[in-house]
C-alpha cells in the first residue's frame, strides 16, 4: 500500500469511492437510495420481502446470484445486484 493511502486509512480520511468494502449497508442503501430507486423504505424492508437474511456483504455473496438479481430486478430500478453496488458507490462518493 503506497504511503498517502495507508496515512489516509490511518486519518480515516478514506471515502466509500476509495474503499466500498468498508461501507455498512445501511449506510451504502441509506432510506433516500432505497426511496429514490425501489417502491421501499430501507435496505432492511427490501432484505425482509425478499426473506433474505443479511448482516455482512459476505452473506449477500452467499446468496444465489439470480436469485438475488431477479429481486433487484422485480423491486429496485436495477437490472441485478452490481448495477445496484455500483450506484450506490457513486451516490455515497458524491456526498
Amino acid at each position: 500500500m503506497p504511503f498517502d493511502e495507508l496515512l489516509k486509512e490511518l486519518q480515516g480520511q478514506k471515502t466509500a469511492q476509495e474503499d466500498p468494502n468498508n461501507v455498512p449497508l445501511e449506510q451504502l442503501f441509506n432510506a433516500s437510495f432505497m426511496k429514490k430507486y425501489s417502491r421501499l423504505e430501507s435496505f432492511a424492508a427490501f432484505l425482509e420481502k425478499g426473506q433474505f437474511q443479511v448482516d455482512t456483504r459476505d452473506d449477500i455473496r452467499n446468496i444465489p446470484e439470480e436469485l438475488f438479481d431477479r429481486h433487484i430486478a422485480r423491486e429496485t430500478d436495477f437490472a441485478n445486484w452490481n448495477a445496484m453496488l455500483e450506484t450506490a458507490t457513486k451516490e455515497l462518493g458524491k456526498a
